[in-house]
């Protein structure tokens, strides 16, 4: 029989309708084959039951059986997740919900303890504590509400705390009173992230006192002195300004004199109360100034005379001295109160009422 070198062309599909079918069969045995190889391996991998996590087990059959996953309790081939872990299909997974509020807790617990030691450590009066006994920690913690806050139980909440407690003591201080319960402290190192920024800088002002103390004593007298000089500046600057302008006065007194219509004199108390604000009055040392230029100058003469029954001291201006130098003040005057560097001018001095042609009344 001779054997044909080249497949029929009936072996083929010889229209498009035939390709279709052929592909829909190989399909649907693909399928179904897929199917049985999932169902058989699925029903071999659930026959093999877990092995025990007791210790005495013989591991020589650990072929037999599925290892024990992590966080898991194996016993007669079944498998339990320990707390705060959920199944999840040959594994332990960690539960979301007890991982966060774990978290929570521990952060709280933080918080509470060192809030309680920087307020103690700011007042030092004993409002706050240092050491907190764990049963009381956790009455104020079960005011928070996490619980019902997470959905969670009691045991699933006990739990969450626990592992917030073995959380807490690989951070805060511990140890256990006289009476065997234990007690939780916030290290120093955390009580600075918790202490308010007033009780800040009252502690740091404490610590550097002796430094502190000496050094706002200079700053203070630095000021003091810086004042007095200042003072002193601005006494001599209104003492000469008030001098020229009485000297003003007066060598004006002095020339309308001449016609006979006044006397030539003027009581220094009245010219006191008129170059003088009712502020600058109370200060003796600006009108003490003033006199000591009067008395340095030649042109001037102080002399006591009787005034409506009163002996008062009188200025006059001598009438011999040089009279030019009113006329280069006035100049000066008044380039100072152009430029603004003359200082502000009482209401009575701008209506000075000694004019040359006026008579001057000498009473106070």
């Amino acid at each position: 029989m001779t054997i044909p070198l080249e497949p029929s062309s009936k072996l083929l599909p010889s229209s498009i309708s035939e390709f279709s079918n052929l592909i829909t069969v190989v399909v649907i045995a693909a399928t179904v084959a897929f199917s049985c190889n999932y169902v058989f391996t699925s029903l071999n991998h659930q026959s093999i039951p877990f092995c025990d996590t007791n210790p005495d087990f013989d591991h020589s059959l650990s072929d037999f059986c599925e290892p024990c996953p992590l966080n898991g309790v194996c016993q007669e081939g079944k498998l339990e997740c320990a707390h705060g872990y959920r199944r999840l299909g040959n594994l332990c997974v960690e539960d979301s919900n007890i991982n966060e509020a774990a978290k929570k807790l521990s952060k709280l617990v933080e918080r509470l303890l060192c809030e309680e030691y920087a307020q103690y450590s700011c007042t030092g009066t004993g409002t706050g504590t240092v050491w907190v006994q764990g049963n009381q920690l956790w009455e104020k913690v079960n005011e928070s509400k996490i619980m019902d806050e997470y959905g969670l139980n009691e045991a699933v909440y006990a739990h969450a705390m626990e592992r917030a407690m073995e959380a807490l003591r690989k951070v805060l201080e511990t140890r256990l009173n006289d009476h065997g319960i234990e007690e939780l402290k916030c290290p120093a190192s955390l009580v600075l992230h918790y202490t308010p920024v007033s009780c800040q800088i009252q502690q740091w002002i404490l610590e550097h006192a002796l430094l502190l103390v000496p050094a706002c004593a200079l700053l203070l007298g630095c000021t003091f002195l810086l004042l007095k000089l200042r003072q002193r500046y601005y006494l001599s600057v209104r003492a000469e300004q008030i001098y020229h302008e009485a000297c003003d006065v007066l060598e004006e007194k002095a020339v309308s004199a001449r016609s006979g219509t006044h006397e030539p004199w003027v009581v220094a108390s009245l010219l006191r109360d008129h170059f003088l604000s009712p502020k600058e009055r109370k200060d003796p040392i600006l009108w003490k100034k003033v006199v000591q230029l009067i008395q340095e100058d030649s042109r001037l003469e102080r002399y006591p005379k009787m005034v409506k029954g009163e002996c008062k001291v009188v200025w006059e201006w001598q009438v011999e001295g040089s009279l030019s130098s009113s006329g280069k003040r006035k100049k000066a005057k008044e380039s100072r109160l152009a430029s603004g560097q003359h200082a502000e001018v009482s209401p009575q001095q701008r209506n000075w009422p000694w004019k040359a042609k006026e008579p001057v009344k000498a009473e106070l």
